[in-house]
């Protein structure tokens, strides 16, 4: 009986600790045609390089499309929040709970207006920049304390353009640009994965412009 009830315990245990060797890499953008190809969704065009690259497909589930793949003897997870960006936090944290993966497992790629187009950051932690996006994520999870790519979208527009510039498709040269930049993004999530986060800032933020 005591090594019944002790087993129990065990395997609960076991089942609420969060496992080391998975990662979480959301992808901020919103669902729609209307938004394929925009700015504000290079989130989505990171992780779907990656699911692509592996050869896997995003299913409906809970909050979000999901693909999970594996790589170097981790697991990578990839959502696409359904929840429109503005309530990304909340996808964020069922994920999070529900594949039990601890929050330093977590990258986040976000497009950021405030780099320029092209250039890639890698934090470890950091303010929201105004983004609405990873303010909900901030809020949802508890603090800024998880990583995040952002990907320089630039700042090409007018005095009260700028909805119009994030949700707006990008340029035809732009375009001719992406795929290297995608590349380059999706690359940092799997070393993100397998070297850790101060080395992949080393590599990838010294290789941003």
């Amino acid at each position: 009986m005591l090594d019944w009830l002790k087993n129990l315990f065990n395997f609960s245990k076991e089942q609420e600790e969060p496992d080391p060797m998975k990662y979480l890499i959301v992808g901020l953008g919103n669902m729609g045609a209307e938004y394929d190809d925009t700015r504000h969704n290079i989130g989505f065009d990171v992780v779907d390089a990656l699911a692509k690259e592996f050869d896997v497909k995003f299913k409906d589930d809970s909050l979000a499309d999901l693909a999970e793949f594996k790589h170097k003897g981790r697991t990578f997870i990839l959502i696409k929040p359904s929840t429109y960006m503005n309530r990304s936090g909340k996808a964020v944290r069922h994920w999070m709970t529900k594949k039990k993966i601890q929050k330093s497992n977590v990258l986040v790629v976000v497009d950021d207006k405030n780099l320029d187009f092209g250039t890639l950051r890698l934090r470890g932690k950091g303010s929201d920049g105004g983004h609405n996006g990873l303010k909900d994520i901030d809020q949802m999870t508890g603090g800024n304390n998880y990583a995040r790519i952002r990907f320089g979208i630039g700042s090409d527009f007018g005095k009260g353009q700028q909805v119009d510039f994030v949700l707006g498709k990008w340029s035809s040269e732009e375009q001719e640009k992406l795929p290297e930049i995608i590349n380059r993004a999706a690359d940092g999530v799997k070393k993100f994965g397998t070297i850790g986060l101060s080395h992949t800032m080393t590599e990838l933020n010294k290789k941003a412009k």
